[in-house]
């Protein structure tokens, strides 16, 4: 059984259309809260990052954004939640973010948070981490993606055990269970090395 000090839960500045969404990012927050696991996210205030920062704030988790300087004045609407870290490039932000939590989650998002998702993932595949990676599939809104990476498994892209890299839940209090029971699949081969400090 894993334990967590932090996760960092990957999603946009946006809330999407449908109010389950914002919805479930706030019960993920609280159950981060709950849990005393504290959150890592993007730094921003509104939208999916507002709503599961505030809410982990609130349930009294430690919250740290990390967010690049190009990005303060679209996804930083209003005072910062916790603790804000400002860095210079997209890639500074996912490597402290990689950093300085043990795990990762993946809200309904765009294509900013579906290419740190997949960073997380291909980083496990390569054995550059061990950390479990959970998909909140939040009314089915990514059933079409998890039917994809079937796909590329059954027409030989992805192997079938990295396949199973990948957590996926439809509730907050079930993804965050199934992430701590994970174990990382055999034969990951640790090719290279981040900066982890």
């Amino acid at each position: 059984m894993l334990e967590f000090s932090a996760l960092c839960v990957f999603c946009g500045a946006n809330g999407g259309k449908n109010h389950r969404y914002l919805q479930a990012a706030t019960e993920l927050g609280t159950s981060l809260g709950a849990r005393g696991i504290d959150l890592v996210y993007g730094g921003g205030s509104v939208g999916m990052m507002g709503a599961v920062a505030q809410a982990a704030q609130a349930h009294g988790s430690r919250v740290t954004g990390v967010i690049p300087a190009s990005l303060t004045t679209k996804e930083l609407m209003g005072a910062p939640i916790g603790e804000l870290i400002v860095v210079d490039t997209m890639h500074e932000r996912k490597a402290k973010m990689a950093a300085l939590a043990q795990g990762f989650i993946g809200l309904p998002g765009g294509f900013g948070t579906l290419e740190e998702l997949f960073e997380s993932i291909t980083w496990g595949q390569l054995g550059i981490h061990q950390k479990p990676i959970g998909l909140l599939n939040v009314e089915g809104y990514f059933d079409s993606l998890i039917r994809f990476i079937d796909h590329g498994v059954a027409e030989g892209f992805i192997r079938a055990e990295h396949r199973n890299l990948l957590c996926v839940a439809a509730t907050a209090d079930a993804l965050l269970a199934a992430m701590a029971d994970y174990t990382p699949p055999p034969g990951l081969v640790r090719w290279l090395q981040i900066d982890e400090t």
